[in-house]
């Protein structure tokens, strides 16, 4: 039985792909006793779909399935089965550039063997731009640059930043933060001062010519678009890095761009109250990543 909605809520009728079927508005329902519902023990990836066709999906599948291994989830549906679900709701919305989410819960305890609950859905992409990737620069014609702040609140991913799970109010708490400024991205840092990455973003720095990002050891995300362009970095020759940042190394930046998989590659125009001088690198960056695409 669903339950009522609060006085003008609408739920909403895009379809949905629930554990093998297409549903819709009340139908789209997690029971209760769904680990993901209750507990937030759920895993997710989310991807952008160009002319019909998910950038990058083998990648994901990879991080998706090593973390369900990690964590001890059942077994989630297998990535071929996935792949099938996700045409089928961009068939059933009539969409051919998108964003979508797959979610795979741990289930319902108790049964054996133990089955995931999975769910896919797709909206369309331009709601889920960043107003600094959408707006063009009128100097080269490419993104405006993003706005970042750095989140007050001092950030400990422990163990499970390095995986994509659905207990994300830290994250979203930072990113409330940032709408309050008017900025499209937090820059999360540690108690100690370190940088780690963005709410919803992997950040990169560059010096003198050599692109710097947070080492995985910090415990933050393994982005599926950071891991792509620091590949595309030793493909152009451009020297580039894991290393420990600070904020410091944000002052002394002559770029910063944020990388995740629905803004690609952003450079950012200001963290707080400082203009950052350059775009070059980010630019070039981004021009590679797209072109990549396009060959995929």
């Amino acid at each position: 039985m669903s339950l009522p909605l609060p006085p003008g809520a609408r739920l909403p009728e895009r379809a949905v792909w629930l554990n093998g079927r297409i549903v819709r508005g009340h139908e789209a329902a997690l029971s209760v006793f769904d680990r993901g519902a209750r507990d937030g023990g759920a895993l997710l990836e989310t991807l952008r779909v160009y002319a019909g066709r998910p950038f990058a999906w083998d990648r994901h599948m990879e991080r998706l399935v090593l973390s369900a291994a990690e964590l001890g989830f059942p077994v989630p549906p297998s990535p071929d089965r996935l792949r099938a679900a996700l045409d089928e709701v961009l068939a059933a919305e009539g969409l051919s550039d998108a964003v979508a989410r797959l979610t795979v819960t741990r289930g319902i305890a108790g049964g054996r063997p133990v089955r995931t609950g999975a769910w896919l859905e797709a909206e369309p992409l331009g709601g889920r731009l960043w107003v600094g990737t959408r707006t063009r620069h009128p100097g080269d014609g490419g993104p405006a640059g993003g706005r970042a702040i750095v989140s007050g609140t001092p950030f400990t991913p422990g163990l499970l930043g390095r995986h994509k799970t659905t207990s994300r109010l830290a994250y979203d708490l930072a990113r409330e933060e940032a709408r309050a400024a008017g900025a499209d991205e937090a820059l999360l840092v540690s108690p100690a001062g370190e940088l780690l990455e963005g709410a919803a973003s992997n950040v990169f720095v560059v010096r003198s010519g050599e692109v710097l990002t947070p080492p995985l050891t910090a415990d933050v995300l393994p982005g599926v678009t950071r891991r792509f362009v620091l590949a595309l970095c030793e493909e152009l020759a451009i020297p580039a890095r894991e290393a420990p940042l600070t904020l410091e190394s944000l002052r002394r930046a002559d770029e910063v761009f944020l990388t995740n998989s629905v803004q690609e590659v952003l450079p950012l125009a200001r963290v707080g109250d400082r203009t950052i001088p350059g775009r070059a690198l980010g630019l070039r960056l981004l021009a590679a990543y797209r072109a990549s695409v396009s060959q995929s």
